[in-house]
């Protein structure tokens, strides 16, 4: 598996995890990686996503929400909400990655982390946001 993704995987786990206990990310992040042995470029990068995705929830969940047809956001379980958010920080702040590549990397999230059917409402509402984003010029690339 390569860095990035598994850096993914940690900053989708850390943002349960703040989520789901209320801890703030900074002491999640600081209490997450405990004796782990991960390679420093894997922990940036990794923290990045997680904080990023943290500060910019709110103008990522006003995109999601936009995108959600009969669904509401807050009634998404915890990790297919994350793994949205993720990736719409990925679209929003880290412009090198190309936006077919969150894309998939999100796929392979919820197939990892989600449940059975999550892989594809990721795939659709990610879609949905991307288009939005492209039609708007605000994706950057």
């Amino acid at each position: 598996m390569g860095a990035r993704r598994r850096a993914r995987e940690y900053a989708l786990q850390m943002l349960y995890q703040a989520e789901a206990s209320g801890v703030p990310m900074q002491e999640v992040a600081a209490s997450f990686w405990g004796d782990r042995e991960i390679p420093q470029d894997v922990r940036a990068f990794a923290e990045r996503l997680a904080s990023g995705t943290v500060g910019a929830q709110h103008e990522s969940d006003a995109l999601l929400t936009g995108s959600l047809e009969n669904w509401r956001l807050e009634r998404l379980a915890i990790v297919d909400r994350n793994i949205l958010r993720l990736a719409v920080y990925e679209f929003l702040h880290e412009p090198e990655t190309p936006p077919i590549v969150v894309i998939d990397e999100a796929i392979e999230l919820a197939r990892r982390f989600g449940g059975e059917d999550s892989w594809q409402f990721t795939n659709g509402i990610l879609d949905a946001v991307r288009k939005k984003l492209e039609a708007a010029g605000t994706l950057r690339r």
